[in-house]
């Protein structure tokens, strides 16, 4: 008996040590598998996402504006690829940050303007980061926002809102940590100078330049202290020098918010991180260590400042016309802050790539600089955005991927906003979910692709819209017929090779216009295939459009 329960014992013992065994095989191959599957993840390539507001498409040195100082932006261009004809999905801030998450129309997201920010009716597309999360990538957003908050889903931080927005409740906006940012480390508020007033944005003193539209006024002040908006209440007139640290701004913020979380990203999973810098758009203010890199006077004014918009798509009869950007002296100064604005924003676009290349992870991290429209800085007497013509809607986009992109590669097919997304989805080897726009491989690649046209649109479609279309060296901005009354604004045809400046209509009222039939109908056409490709309404509207 007792042999027997010594035999059992002996059993049990091997038993033992054999499930043991089993037990650690068992674990060294879990672990293996780990080990195998963190590799994998970390052979995924990372997605660096730079993103401007209100960046003109030669406002960089590689775009061929010797008058500009971009490094770090010309080094993603010479060492990845450049896209020189980027055109925005609309050139206004909110449909068209929605259109680069989504890679869908401005139509297809029902956000048509700045105010549908909040708009309840914008359907649950999925955005490039979002799919990048499902899929297992760490995912990050700092600086501007700006889209329906519902697409500020899946980041791992608590992206703060651009303006009040009711689905983004008790989240802090960018403005306001902006200013707790300048609190701590720049200190209290101080009361402005006799001549200085206080900018919008950080409610702290610059000295107003003479293009300023509060220029020599006195600074006042509401009953809390809050500065008066009463004469002049838009971030556009505020134009100015920080005479203070290059820090205590806006873009130092933002650019240090997503430096400080890129050194922090993960060692062994892919990630995906967006800086969205708020500058170069108004308040037009820069810190004068940048504005002292430019001389005002070497400013060169624009080519079309004097444009009279005849036979123009923008009229002077049809806008408030602000003499202000004619006046040589007010449009340099302008220009000369805008620049250096720029310039700040490129030296934290440095400080990022650098951080990539501290970290060893060049290689692996698809690099993408994009703005989401332009400014007109003063072309044609203009400023601001919401316009067809070259300075508002076409963009800088650059995209870097070593040893897969070649490097110092320019592609001249005009691309738009709508083709982000499907891009990202392909480099990072993602399914690509429906979307209006398509991968840029094979363009990068120096294959052909069937799709050689930009479509911009703007939302106000009550009054014919208008949309652009870009194809080779031509451009047409059209305004759909609306109803049975004829439609008033002009419609136009450039060629953009022959007339960079956009300053002769070959259709419209030239009496020449005969000559551009076949051009224009054929851009037409393409057009309307676009809009049935892309679902986007009022192809009628366009049938009954007279070029």
């Amino acid at each position: 008996m007792l042999g027997h329960q010594s035999n059992l014992k002996h059993l049990d013992l091997i038993e033992m040590r054999i499930t043991n065994t089993s037990y650690t095989f068992a674990l060294f191959v879990l672990g293996l598998s780990q080990t195998v599957y963190a590799q994998q993840k970390t052979k995924r390539p990372n997605v660096l996402f730079i993103m401007t507001d209100q960046q003109r498409w030669d406002a960089m040195r590689c775009a061929g504006n010797l008058g500009i100082k971009t490094p770090n932006m010309d080094r993603i261009a010479r060492e990845g690829v450049q896209f020189t004809n980027a055109y925005s999905a609309c050139p206004v801030s909110v449909p068209a940050r929605t259109a680069i998450l989504t890679g869908r129309t401005i139509f297809n997201n029902k956000v048509l303007n700045n105010n549908d920010v909040e708009s309840d009716s914008v359907p649950k597309h999925p955005t490039f980061d979002q799919v990048l999360a499902e899929n297992g990538y760490h995912t990050e957003y700092y600086g501007k926002w700006h889209a329906p908050y519902q697409f500020a889903t899946k980041y791992k931080n608590e992206v703060k809102t651009t303006n009040k927005d009711k689905h983004a409740k008790n989240v802090q906006s960018n403005a306001d940590a902006f200013r707790a940012y300048l609190t701590e480390n720049f200190g209290s508020v101080r009361k402005p100078n006799a001549n200085e007033l206080i900018d919008f944005m950080s409610l702290r003193p610059y000295v107003a330049l003479q293009v300023d539209g509060r220029y020599g006024t006195i600074q006042q002040f509401e009953a809390n202290g809050k500065p008066s908006k009463s004469n002049g209440d838009s971030q556009a007139n505020n134009i100015g020098i920080f005479h203070s640290q290059a820090d205590a701004s806006l873009t130092a913020f933002e650019g240090h918010e997503a430096l400080t979380a890129l050194k922090a990203t993960p060692a062994n999973q892919a990630f995906s991180l967006t800086c969205s810098f708020g500058p170069p758009h108004p308040p037009f203010i820069a810190p004068k260590e940048y504005a002292d890199m430019y001389d005002v006077e070497k400013m060169e004014l624009p080519l079309s400042i004097n444009d009279e918009l005849k036979n123009a798509p923008y009229t002077q009869s049809s806008q408030v016309v602000d003499t202000r950007f004619k006046n040589p002296d007010m449009a340099k100064q302008l220009k000369w802050v805008y620049y250096a604005m720029v310039t700040q924003v490129d030296d934290w676009v440095g400080k990022l790539l650098d951080e990539i290349d501290s970290k060893g992870i060049a290689e692996n991290t698809i690099v993408v600089f994009v703005s989401d429209h332009g400014e007109m800085l003063g072309d044609h007497g203009l400023v601001s955005k919401n316009k067809m013509y070259e300075g508002s809607v076409h963009i800088p986009l650059l995209i870097r991927f070593p040893k897969v992109i070649p490097a110092g590669k320019k592609v001249d097919t005009a691309v738009s906003h709508h083709d982000i997304f499907a891009t990202i989805m392909d480099y990072t080897g993602m399914k690509i979910p429906v979307n209006d726009g398509r991968s840029l491989r094979d363009l990068i690649n120096g294959k052909k692709d069937a799709i050689d046209y930009a479509v911009s649109t703007w939302g106000a479609i009550s009054n014919g819209g208008p949309f652009m279309i870009r194809k080779d060296d031509w451009k047409m901005i059209v305004y759909l017929q609306m109803g049975e009354k004829k439609q008033k604004n002009t419609n136009a045809l450039y060629n953009l090779n022959s007339d960079p400046l956009e300053m002769n209509n070959l259709i419209g009222s030239n009496p020449d216009k005969a000559k551009y039939t076949d051009v224009a109908n054929e851009l037409k056409q393409t057009l309307k295939n676009w809009m049935i490709k892309t679902k986007t309404p009022y192809t009628n509207e366009l049938d009954k459009t007279t070029l």
